[in-house]
């Protein structure tokens, strides 16, 4: 699941907000989740979710003009993902503001 915010702040600014704020990042999961991250490039955020018993692996790509949220869902949490991306969305904002 690809979920792109597009902002205006510039990378730097961005990556900034988002190390500041990585304890939120748990925030964006419904029901909460165990979240790890690290930063194995520059521009990208890794993420290891653990929720609802599963474990899934996001990362965070930030360009000049958006931040894109690539999240793999397994098969068995499928029907959720427009949740996930309505939550991503809407909370990716804030996470940002």
């Amino acid at each position: 699941m690809r979920v792109p915010i597009p902002h205006r702040l510039g990378k730097e600014e961005v990556k900034r907000r988002l190390r500041e704020r990585s304890g939120e990042m748990a925030g964006l999961f419904p029901g909460g989740a165990d979240v790890a991250i690290d930063w194995p490039g520059e521009d990208r955020m890794a993420m290891r979710v653990a929720a609802m018993g599963q474990t899934v692996n996001a990362h965070v790509d930030v360009t000049d003009d958006q931040v894109v949220f690539e999240i793999a869902l397994p098969a068995a949490l499928s029907f959720v993902e427009p949740m996930v991306r309505g939550v991503v969305e809407q909370k990716a904002q804030k996470l940002l503001a």
